[in-house]
């Protein structure tokens, strides 16, 4: 019973995991076509209220005109596009051994929760609104929230593994 629970556990683990990777990795591979993808969101302007249709519209020229003049300047999202998937690349070793790796999933819950300071002081330093500040702490949010689930299976395991040890002595 107590090995059915911890592969169980594993399981768990290895799903959340490639949830989280799979995402975090397509949350960066969009940083590569930016400019095609805010053309797009202009161009379906209607889903978005009125207050944020002209914030898509002001980025979309600004990265149009970027593109145009500096293109250069574009090598920085494809850098951030490459460390989402370096990092997403780090959670290859909680799949393999979640116990062992653990410290994966912390440095990535600290990752997450750093979002929330960037975010707000650099946005406001960047003239970012609000608004969408909140947006991008959202994937701290989200991205937090399984590592979370990750790492409390994790620490079960690790009990589960220590009541075998002390029943099972060798």
């Amino acid at each position: 019973m107590i090995y059915e629970t911890e592969k169980i556990e594993r399981k768990s683990i290895k799903r959340w995991l490639i949830a989280f990777v799979v995402l975090l990795i397509l949350s960066g591979v969009t940083a590569f076509p930016i400019e095609t993808e805010l053309k797009w969101l202009v161009h379906n302007d209607s889903f978005f209220p009125s207050f944020m249709r002209e914030w898509v519209i002001q980025i979309y020229y600004a990265v149009q005109k970027m593109n145009n003049e500096y293109p250069q300047l574009s090598y920085g999202t494809d850098w951030l596009a490459f460390a989402h998937i370096v990092i997403g690349v780090a959670f290859i070793g909680p799949l393999l051994d979640p116990v062992k790796n653990v410290w994966v999933l912390i440095f990535g819950m600290i990752a997450c929760a750093m979002v929330f300071p960037l975010a707000m002081i650099c946005g406001s330093i960047r003239s970012i609104p609000f608004y969408w500040r909140l947006i991008d702490c959202a994937f701290g949010v989200f991205g937090f929230i399984p590592l979370w689930i990750c790492y409390v299976k994790v620490r079960k395991i690790e009990k589960i593994m220590k009541i075998n040890a002390l029943s099972n002595p060798t």
